[in-house]
């Protein structure tokens, strides 16, 4: 199985980072239906370390649909091309994004406090 080198770690994820300059996560049901969506900043993540990229602050959904959360899709910024599926639990339940309570009211302000994309050498 080949391996990648740091350097083709950090070109891999950063231009994966770059995809998603002022794109949103978007929280979803089930059914596919948005809870809540989260914009990214123009330049949404810094530079790469050792495969791994930390997104920049986000930009809050102050006033969620909500909903049940079931998984987050990670859109460029023409907010239909899907960049990422990820999952969802609870703190603690080891999903990509870990919530306090997967069931947001309406209403409600949603927030991502930290959020780290790695490239894994194989």
């Amino acid at each position: 199985m080949a391996t990648l080198s740091t350097t083709g770690r950090n070109a891999a994820v950063t231009a994966v980072g770059d995809l998603l300059n002022s794109g949103v996560v978007e929280f979803q049901t089930s059914a596919d239906n948005e809870v809540a969506t989260v914009t990214f900043a123009a330049t949404a993540f810094g530079a790469a370390a050792v495969g791994v990229i930390t997104a920049a602050a986000m930009t809050d959904d102050s006033s969620a649909a909500g909903g049940t959360v079931a998984k987050a899709r990670l859109y460029k910024s023409d907010l239909t091309t899907e960049i990422l599926l990820c999952t969802t639990t609870t703190v603690g339940g080891g999903g990509d994004f870990e919530l306090t309570s997967l069931v947001i009211g309406a209403g409600d302000t949603v927030s991502i406090t930290s959020l780290t994309i790695t490239q894994p050498a194989a």
